[in-house]
């Protein structure tokens, strides 16, 4: 069987990048059971509601759907259970510092595929205020806005 290459995005958490400000990212390798795997290559899951969080110096992923794989038997997965994130050492700790420190969330932005093995993008943020989030649904209104004014004027 010839090994997969490139970038296959599984899916992508379109809700993190509305709550909260995105600060930095990092793309951490993720611990599965087979039939996981299976139902990502699928493409189910669901980001929506994921965090991250540390545990004795480990970053785990938690409130991540997987559902289980359609042709698995008794070796099924649960499909809400914490996946432990591979990262490396000096990267969980200076990530660990920042989240102490200020008061900073680790969240879940994409989970895809890299020459075939499952990856997920954490993106370290900051929770956006209400009004943050009125004021960026309004600058992306008032550029759509601009644009469609733009494309009528140069048919004209």
């Amino acid at each position: 069987m010839p090994r997969e290459s490139g970038r296959k995005v599984v899916a992508t958490n379109r809700k993190a990048r509305h709550d909260y400000h995105i600060i930095d990212t990092w793309e951490a390798g993720l611990v599965l059971m087979g039939t996981e795997v299976k139902s990502l290559r699928e493409g189910h899951i669901s980001l929506g509601e994921g965090f991250c969080h540390f545990d004795r110096g480990e970053l785990w992923l938690e409130a991540v759907n997987i559902p289980e794989y359609s042709q698995g038997s008794w070796t099924n997965h649960p499909s809400k259970r914490k996946r432990k994130l591979l990262l490396h050492r000096e990267e969980l700790i200076k990530i660990e510092h920042k989240v102490n420190e200020s008061g900073l969330t680790v969240v879940p932005v994409q989970v895809y595929f890299d020459n075939g093995r499952a990856k997920v993008e954490i993106a370290l943020a900051r929770g956006k205020k209400d009004y943050d989030k009125r004021q960026a649904l309004r600058e992306a209104q008032d550029k759509r806005e601009a644009l469609r004014e733009m494309r009528a004027r140069n048919r004209r």
